[in-house]
């Protein structure tokens, strides 16, 4: 068996935090804007609160009854006995203060606005399963990483490298360009990172609704989380042809377009019955998805750039 500490990062889930840095980054180098220092303490931010994140999952889902001998899902750490639940608790506020102090880097970069930013992310991360009314107990779990892993992450990323939250001068008064391309190419990494903690709510619909866990899945059913898996997908393939056409970004950005396939694939087995096997192969399909189609944006991005 796998190194039990490594089983608690989740690995399949890091590309969730990885994707929203490296697009980010992309579009800086594609603004002409790239600054190498700030890029990476961002994607170590992202990755240590992920990772804190993921043992706050590990820890309050045991103490709360979610993670059972009947959840078909991967081994949680603390529920198989691999890890003692004290010291899950205690791993989880190091990578949390960890992550405050790489957080802390960022503020010259970006401002001491930044300090309530990071504090954000991260007691978000915690309260995620812990606290009063933690939010993937509540239905919020789906809103919370849309946003922190895409719209936070990516324009953030940008922000710090760039100074600015647009790339192109507003010259019409649309409400698109308002906006600029950062915002909208947020909604790739949200959108995708979201379909991660989608099959997961569709694999523990049984087990969750015992537990009293009230996902989306639970709350409206199965068939709406395949429909918001399917919905999910189809924004992050529209983003990149929005680039071109409203942003007049270059044909290389539709790259990622490559493995729409698989993304397509996805969508149809997703509503299918499903042994645990299945379910964890799905899993790692749409992680690999995540990071196949990000990293292929990111790489389009860059070419056109070149251009």
């Amino acid at each position: 068996m796998a190194n039990p500490w490594l089983l608690a990062t989740r690995p399949k889930t890091l590309p969730a935090a990885l994707i929203p840095v490296v697009l980010g980054t992309a579009l800086a180098a594609h603004a002409q804007t790239l600054h190498f220092l700030p890029a990476g303490l961002a994607l170590l931010f992202a990755l240590l609160v992920q990772i804190g994140t993921n043992f706050s999952n590990d820890y309050y889902d045991f103490i709360k009854g979610a993670d059972t001998a009947d959840r078909i899902g991967p081994t949680r750490a603390t529920a198989a006995g691999l890890i003692k639940p004290e010291q899950m608790r205690t791993a989880m506020w190091l990578v949390f203060g960890a992550a405050f102090l790489v957080g802390c880097g960022l503020i010259p970069f970006g401002g001491w606005w930044l300090l309530v930013v990071g504090v954000a992310s991260i007691a978000s991360g915690w309260a995620y399963t812990g606290g009063p009314y933690p939010l993937g107990y509540n239905g919020l779990g789906d809103l919370f990483v849309f946003f922190f892993f895409g719209f936070m992450a990516t324009m953030l990323t940008f922000y710090v490298q760039a100074g600015t939250w647009l790339v192109l001068p507003v010259e019409e008064p649309e409400i698109i360009n308002y906006f600029g391309p950062a915002f909208w190419l947020s909604a790739v990494p949200g959108a995708l990172a979201t379909n991660i903690l989608v099959v997961n709510n569709l694999r523990d619909v049984g087990t969750d609704s015992i537990s009293g866990k009230r996902t989306l899945a639970v709350r409206l059913g199965a068939t709406f989380g395949v429909r918001q898996y399917q919905a999910l997908t189809l924004m992050a393939a529209t983003v990149p042809l929005m680039l071109i056409v409203d942003y007049e970004f270059g044909f290389w950005t539709l790259l990622p377009w490559i493995v729409l396939p698989l993304g397509i694939k996805l969508c149809f087995q997703m509503g299918k019955p499903a042994e645990r096997e299945q379910w964890l192969a799905r899993l790692g399909q749409t992680a690999f998805f995540t990071l196949s189609y990000g990293l292929l944006l990111a790489i389009g991005l860059l070419l056109d750039a070149a251009q």
